[in-house]
């Protein structure tokens, strides 16, 4: 199917994804998510008033993140713009395109401002009173550490599930190192002639300011916190897990960092549209989940049901993208798919970029835009797991009008 909601061409943006207790770690992501959207929708010449709905997607709590999406879009000066704050952990940027297509197609919303951020620094502590406890002792956890080393539901860590799966699949450290260094250099292509790919939807340099606004604190080249890794030094890792695969070369980097997308309809997204003759087609969504603790292996059922809705094959895909918090991930995906290890993830994903958990999702579908832009057009998928065993799928679709009427 296709779904009636387009995404117009560079109507999209992400910052730069900074390591933790980085140069991002002491801003307020939804402070900081309307700071760069006033910018980034002058820069486009959007009004605030264009949108009549807006979806924010967070999974880390900040002060007063309550008041969620009609807060942010009334720092950004969209007074009379409401609507949802969803958390599906690392699937939240999925999740908030989906429920702007169908906010589209149902006739509730013309113009859709998605906006994606979290800060995984300096997260929460939170404090769970009960009565009923040893004199009247309550809960507390870390939201951020805390939840990375245990889902309550097996008291196991993320890691675990990346390990189970490559037990299963026979997943070897040496298989997942050469991912990593195939990744290195993939991400390496999108900061060749200063930083060229990753200019065509970031400001770069990106300018950082300070916590109340009013000044610049300092100056982002691109993504910080990126590690370089070479066989040799790869060879000297020791697995994590005692008896285990998995390597800190092997999984991604918590991060900080926001990233939005403008959705709506084919008219609007026309005159939206950096370039008229490029048209972006949402095709169909996937929604999966894997047994527990094995989490990787979700985005295999989640690509198959989002291929499906778009009645096409692995085989029809010109670009995948995906979130892989573990090397494993993609060998295990390639594997079950029949979808190439090697030229999926052209120009960067997680593993490499980092992982500030909202906004991951975003940036990897406006990278699968743009490259398939740079093809001339076609079909791409997205697809990536998260907590829970859980993972989304998207299928998407670039045409370019003015390069298919000079080759037609």
């Amino acid at each position: 199917m296709t779904y009636s909601a387009r995404i117009p061409y560079g109507a999209y943006w992400s910052t730069p994804f900074a390591k933790w207790q980085g140069s991002l770690a002491h801003l307020h992501s939804i402070r900081f998510a309307a700071h760069v959207a006033e910018r980034e929708l002058a820069a486009r010449g959007v009004a605030a008033e264009a949108f009549d709905y807006a979806i924010l997607g967070m999974t880390i709590p900040q002060h007063q993140s309550f008041y969620g999406t009609p807060w942010l879009t009334g720092l950004m000066g969209a007074d009379g713009v409401g609507g949802p704050t969803i958390n599906q952990a690392c699937a939240t940027g999925t999740r908030a395109l989906l429920a702007a297509a169908q906010e589209i197609d149902a006739g509730l919303a013309e113009t859709v401002l998605i906006m994606t951020c979290d800060r995984t620094s300096n997260g929460p502590h939170v404090y769970y009173p009960n009565p009923e406890g040893p004199g009247g002792t309550g809960i507390s956890e870390n939201w951020v550490m805390d939840n990375f080393s245990c889902d309550p539901l097996g008291g196991h860590a993320m890691i675990t599930t990346a390990e189970n799966v490559a037990a299963k699949h026979g997943i070897s450290t040496e298989q997942q190192h050469s991912v990593v260094l195939r990744r290195q250099d993939q991400y390496g292509d999108a900061l060749k002639n200063k930083r060229a790919f990753q200019r065509r939807y970031m400001t770069l340099p990106f300018e950082v300011p300070s916590a109340n606004y009013r000044k610049a604190a300092g100056m982002l080249d691109g993504d910080e916190g990126i590690s370089t890794s070479t066989k040799e030094s790869l060879a000297g890792l020791k697995p994590i897990i005692k008896g285990g695969t998995l390597t800190y070369a092997a999984q991604t980097h918590p991060a900080d960092g926001s990233a939005a997308m403008i959705v709506t309809t084919p008219g609007c997204a026309a005159e939206l549209s950096r370039d008229k003759n490029i048209i972006i087609e949402i095709l169909g969504f996937g929604s999966a989940r894997t047994k527990l603790a094995f989490m990787p292996e979700a985005t295999i059922p989640a690509a198959w049901r989002a291929l499906d809705q778009a009645g096409l094959a692995i085989s029809d895909m010109d670009a995948i993208k995906s979130h892989n918090p573990f090397a494993v991930n993609d060998i295990v995906f390639a594997r079950e798919t029949g979808a190439n290890l090697e030229t999926m993830n052209n120009f960067g994903s997680s593993l490499i970029w980092g992982h500030p958990q909202g906004p991951t999702a975003l940036r990897s579908m406006i990278e699968l835009i743009e490259e398939l832009a740079l093809r001339g057009g076609g079909a791409g998928l997205f697809q990536g797991c998260a907590a829970g065993d859980t993972a989304m799928a998207v299928v998407l679709r670039v045409r370019d009008q003015q390069r298919t009427k000079r080759t037609g």
